[in-house]
């Protein structure tokens, strides 16, 4: 990628820090990040990554926009319109560099390959459907993508990333897989998913930079009411059907 003038002046201050650099700025453009939901946590994370230059967004999400959402979820301004097609208008507005790869659909086992047939670089978990999240970690674990995830409830959340053969996956973090039922959404106080949402950017940006300590191993888990940071450690389980089906264990 040859940096024009136009692209200094809107990333000079990444052009500033020597972990970044040209080389860095280059690295971000030609990157591929899937956003795996845009309710609480996808919105901050399209809008950041979208900010620091990412060359392909990819946004996965089958709802649409309700009244309700508009307390957290803050790429979002016109009931009624699809997620993915309020969301695409707000990073191209945000920034024009960024090419934005619609996926209007949920998750499932019959297009989830089709779903990965992108390339992506990393995977941005931002959904809230439990059964969902066990099939983004078996796929990122088998196409050996690292995979950022990020969940909160009421006053707390919780990140931490997956990275095949650097450390355990969601199904170490929690073996026993639900059984299908139906989503009850609860409470949770609007900022809180800003907060989890803005540290799975950081993280997706230090894995495309390869930059810092990644949270492999490691899960982060936020408190606003004490606003406390909590770091408890994640271990490989040695009877993980994921881990075992990857690494031929």
């Amino acid at each position: 990628m040859i940096i024009s003038d136009e692209h200094r002046e809107r990333y000079e201050r990444h052009l500033f820090l020597p972990e970044v650099g040209e080389e860095g700025v280059a690295r971000l453009f030609e990157s591929r990040v899937l956003i795996v939901g845009l309710g609480g946590l996808g919105s901050p994370v399209a809008l950041y990554l979208a900010a620091a230059g990412l060359g392909t967004i990819g946004i996965l999400d089958d709802d649409k926009v309700s009244l309700s959402n508009l307390q957290r979820q803050v790429i979002h301004s016109k009931i009624g319109k699809l997620k993915t097609e309020s969301a695409e208008r707000v990073i191209t507005r945000l920034n024009p560099d960024v090419r934005v790869i619609e996926l209007p659909q949920r998750l499932t086992s019959e297009n989830v390959e089709e779903t990965f047939y992108y390339g992506w670089d990393v995977v941005v978990d931002c959904c809230d459907n439990v059964k969902t999240r066990y099939l983004l970690n078996r796929a990122c674990m088998y196409h050996k993508i690292p995979l950022i995830h990020g969940s909160v409830a009421s006053f707390e959340g919780q990140v931490t990333t997956f990275v095949r053969g650097k450390g355990p996956c969601y199904q170490c973090l929690y073996p026993n897989e639900p059984l299908d039922r139906p989503h009850r959404p609860g409470g949770v106080l609007g900022v809180v998913p800003g907060i989890i949402g803005m540290l799975q950017a950081t993280e997706a940006l230090k894995v495309i930079l390869e930059i810092g300590e990644l949270l492999v191993g490691r899960l982060l888990v936020f408190n606003a009411l004490a606003l406390k940071f909590q770091e408890l450690p994640i271990t490989r389980d040695s009877s993980c059907p994921v881990c075992s089906m990857v690494y031929g264990a």
